[in-house]
C-alpha cells in the first residue's frame, strides 16, 4: 500500500500542467520560450494571466492531493505523517522531473506550497504571506520563492514549534530542493539580470 501511495504521489507531481496547457491550447511548449521553465511563472510570462492562474492552481492542487491521499485510507497518526512526507517529496520530485514530459519540469514552488498545505496548512499560510511581501516589494517571483523556502524550516521550528524530527527534516529538504532549483535565478539576481514579473503584458 505504501508503494502505491508513493507511486501515485510521483505521478501526480509529474503532471506537466504548464507543458500540456501550452501545447494543447496554444500549440506552444513553454519550455522553449521565456525562462524555458515548465512552471506557473513562465506560463504567466509566455501565455498570459488566465493560463498562468490555471497552471498555478493545478500545480498547488496536485501537491495537496499527493499528501492528503494517505489520510483517506490510514488512521495511525504517527505513521501517516511519515508517509505524507514521503509522498510530498515524491510529488515535488515528479514536478521537477516529470515522467510525462521527458523529465524536464518546473522548479517546484507551487507544488511545494501544495504539499505544505496538505501537511501543515498554518505554515503554508505563513509562507504565502512571506512570499507575497517579498514579491510585492521586489517584483521578483524567484526572490520571493527563495526567501520563502529559506524561511520555511524556521517557521516550523519557531512559529509552529514542531518537535517532529520528520517534519523538520521535511522542511529542510523542501527548502533545499527549491533553493537548488533556483540556483540560476540566484546567479541572475546577483548580476542584476533577473526579470521582474509584469502582469500587464497580456
Amino acid at each position: 500500500m505504501e508503494i502505491i501511495f508513493c507511486l501515485i504521489a510521483y505521478l501526480l507531481g509529474s503532471i506537466p500542467t504548464a507543458v500540456w496547457t501550452g501545447k494543447l491550447k496554444y500549440g506552444i511548449d513553454v519550455r522553449e520560450h521565456g525562462s524555458k521553465n515548465a512552471g506557473a511563472t513562465n506560463t504567466f510570462r509566455v501565455l498570459g494571466k488566465k493560463p498562468g492562474v490555471f497552471v498555478l492552481s493545478v500545480d498547488i492542487l496536485k501537491g495537496s492531493l499527493a499528501t492528503m491521499l494517505p489520510l483517506l485510507f490510514l488512521s495511525d497518526s504517527d505513521y501517516i505523517i511519515q508517509l505524507q512526507i514521503s509522498c510530498a517529496f515524491l510529488a515535488i520530485l515528479g514536478h521537477l522531473f516529470p515522467v510525462f514530459a521527458g523529465f524536464r519540469g518546473g522548479k517546484g514552488v507551487a507544488t511545494s506550497l501544495g504539499v505544505i498545505i496538505g501537511i501543515q496548512p498554518i505554515a503554508a499560510g505563513i509562507c504565502l504571506v512571506v512570499f507575497l511581501i517579498v514579491f510585492l516589494l521586489s517584483r521578483f517571483v524567484s526572490l520571493g520563492a527563495i526567501v520563502t523556502a529559506f524561511t520555511f524550516p524556521f517557521v516550523l521550528k519557531f512559529i509552529i514549534q514542531t518537535d517532529s524530527v520528520w517534519l523538520m527534516s521535511f522542511g529542510v529538504l523542501v527548502s533545499s530542493l527549491v533553493i537548488i532549483a533556483h540556483r540560476k535565478n540566484i546567479q541572475r539576481l546577483l548580476r542584476g539580470e533577473e526579470s521582474k514579473m509584469n502582469f500587464s503584458r497580456k
